[in-house]
């Protein structure tokens, strides 16, 4: 008999298939060219100044894809990405933890 884990919470194989679903650069990233195109231009500046991307906003409804951009932007920049939820942020020292 195989084991089956019913659970609600994400387990350690689901963040493994999450994170090789997610495309790694802009060229992987499927659609929305306007955004992928003025994110190329901001991300080469920043390198181009050797400098960090200074403040990068992404909005909208829940499965647009903003998680996947900002992974996308982190990995561009070849710097840690960090995920986190507006309501898990209590103070404004958590962003740095």
């Amino acid at each position: 008999m195989e084991d089956r884990m019913i659970s609600g919470e994400m387990q350690e194989s689901d963040q493994e298939i999450e994170l090789s679903l997610r495309p790694e650069t802009l060229k992987q990233y499927i659609g929305q060219d306007l955004t992928k195109n003025n994110l190329s231009i901001f991300i080469e500046a920043a390198k181009m100044r050797e400098e960090p991307l200074d403040h990068a906003l992404l909005y909208g409804p829940p499965g647009l894809g903003k998680t996947t951009l900002a992974s996308i932007i982190a990995n561009e920049m070849g710097v840690q990405f960090r995920t986190t939820a507006g309501p898990a942020i209590e103070r404004a020292g958590d962003l740095a933890a």
